[in-house]
């Protein structure tokens, strides 16, 4: 079900030179980039109309309007399962306990005597989030798109998620209650590319958004290239993937558990056990057949993950190589599931969140941890984080200085300037300080007129 790459006996190789041994999905978001630039165009020039027309031709519904009504919404939470709406409730106070402590103050640093920076965040203006809805519901991620958000002080948030025909065009009734539930009341039917779009170039019914966020499908991913300078993304997101680097005290039946919870979203997502033990290898193997046989999404999700050329039981000399092998991977989840796991874990490079030991499995972060479950996928994590407080936010510097202070560093930014061949740089200072006869460190001061 499942295929193995040895890694045992020579050294690793480095950087790129690794990363090729090991299996990731095919995601050509270029090629995927050709096929969405005529829609998003349709969806500048023909607003709403297109929309509409989208959403018959993809999610097989006609809308009468794309935003989805207060009245709707209002509805979807009164009919939330109790169950559900309690889960959500303690997602959503985790989430913000955590996010709010990410909130960066503005700081001031005196640099010289009269001469300071101070660095205040701003967050962004509008953002547009969108929450997907293809083969799964994912109020979660309403969860760990909005939360944030709010927590930096966004002060105009709009959600799209794909109609859905069984619920007459609106989106899956538990997204509408999540978004009720987190007092988001600007909520539109969109799906894919074309919700992306609607983001970026507004519409009648939708303002445009200063930034786009939350996970998708290739069609979301190649949107968001499209539209990169355009408007602020968090992240061109790819098919999920776990790894788990673990030794001969991890439980077969917990990481074989591990792998299968992933490959469920998608027959592109990837499962990854990187091990020095080959009888733990051999016993999840032996363990994922019964427990794949049990659970749902078998021949349509999980076995063509599991067997797919992006998932693999990684066989390595040790943990150390193991750890060189999951740093060049870069997964967006990482489970360490070893000996002493929190010093190994404090050891890793690259991964988008790392869950350590058994009682921290991947789910936990998918839905109650209170970290966010929006991260990198791809390798990405090697030069990117995950959605939090700080992506929409914006860092301002503020300068401040007296003219004692600018006097006192004008030389150097004279010559500096002077160096970059930039002499109007340095004529900018000089004005400044025409007839002060401080002046006299090795440039001269024009002559007032």
């Amino acid at each position: 079900m499942i295929s193995r790459i040895d890694l045992r006996g020579d050294a690793l190789p480095e950087g790129p030179a690794l990363r090729d041994l090991l299996p990731r999905a095919e995601f050509d978001v270029q090629a995927a980039l050709e096929k969405v630039r005529p829609i998003c165009e349709d969806v500048h020039h023909r607003g709403d109309a297109a929309l509409i027309e989208y959403a018959e031709r993809f999610d097989g519904v006609r809308l009468d309007q794309v935003r989805v009504p207060a009245a709707a919404l209002t509805r979807a939470l009164q009919e939330l399962d109790p169950a559900v709406r309690a889960a959500l409730e303690e997602s959503i106070r985790r989430a913000r306990t955590v996010h709010r402590e990410q909130r960066r103050s503005t700081h001031t640093t005196q640099v010289v005597p009269g001469g300071s920076v101070t660095e205040k965040w701003v967050p962004v203006d509008r953002v547009g989030l969108y929450a997907p809805g293809g083969r799964s519901v994912y109020p979660s991620s309403v969860v760990m798109n909005v939360v944030p958000a709010q927590e930096a002080g966004v002060e105009s948030i709009a959600l799209a998620s794909p109609a859905q025909a069984e619920f007459n065009g609106l989106p899956h009734p538990t997204i509408l209650a999540a978004c009720a539930l987190l007092g988001v009341d600007e909520v539109y039917a969109a799906g894919g590319a074309t919700a992306v779009a609607m983001f970026a170039y507004g519409t009648e019914s939708c303002p445009p958004a200063t930034m786009v966020t939350g996970p998708g499908n290739i069609w979301v991913a190649a949107a968001k290239r499209y539209f990169t300078g355009k408007i602020g993304i968090d992240a061109e997101a790819g098919p999920t993937e776990i790894a788990v680097l673990a030794d001969d005290t991890a439980d077969p039946v917990h990481v074989a558990s591990d792998l299968i919870s992933q490959a469920e979203h998608d027959p592109l997502a990837a499962a990854v056990l990187v091990t020095d033990s080959a009888e733990l290898a051999d016993a999840v193997e032996k363990e994922l057949e019964p427990q794949v046989a049990a659970t749902r999404h078998v021949d349509d999700r999980i076995v063509p993950a599991l067997s797919g050329k992006q998932s693999a039981i990684v066989l390595v000399d040790g943990v150390d190589e193991g750890l060189k092998v999951v740093d060049a991977y870069g997964a967006e989840h990482l489970e360490i599931q070893t000996a002493d796991a929190a010093a190994v874990a404090d050891r890793v490079r690259n991964a988008g969140a790392i869950f350590i030991g058994p009682w921290a499995p991947v789910s936990l972060g998918d839905y109650a941890a209170g970290s966010n479950h929006v991260l990198p996928t791809g390798g990405c994590a090697c030069h990117s984080s995950g959605l939090s407080v700080q992506s929409f936010l914006r860092g301002i510097h503020i300068v401040d200085y007296t003219k004692d202070a600018l006097a006192e560093v004008a030389h150097h930014v004279v010559t500096l300037a002077e160096a970059e061949d930039l002499p109007a740089h340095g004529a900018a200072i000089k004005a400044r300080f025409v007839g002060d006869e401080r002046m006299s460190r090795g440039w001269k001061v024009p002559e007032s007129k």
